[in-house]
């Protein structure tokens, strides 16, 4: 499984930079940088509150689950 992080869509919608994102959520542009790439393994609710409520969209917005090849036989690849 994976998980597609669309920020840039989102601020792209709004013509916002990263750096007023990060200063509007009260993250650091680099750590805005990490989720933008997926390179994160976890989110703060508190994070992804603030990330919506700057861009007034939803989680879904923001966050896309996409299978991986050869899923949906409901079975996990470790």
């Amino acid at each position: 499984m994976a998980i597609v992080v669309r920020i840039d869509v989102e601020l792209a919608k709004r013509k916002m930079s990263v750096g007023e994102f990060a200063e509007r959520v009260g993250i650091t542009p680099a750590n805005v940088a990490v989720l933008k790439n997926g390179r994160a393994k976890a989110i703060r609710f508190s994070t992804l509150d603030a990330m919506c409520r700057v861009l007034d969209c939803q989680a879904g917005d923001l966050l896309e689950w996409v299978a991986d090849d050869g899923a949906g036989d409901g079975k996990e690849k470790r």
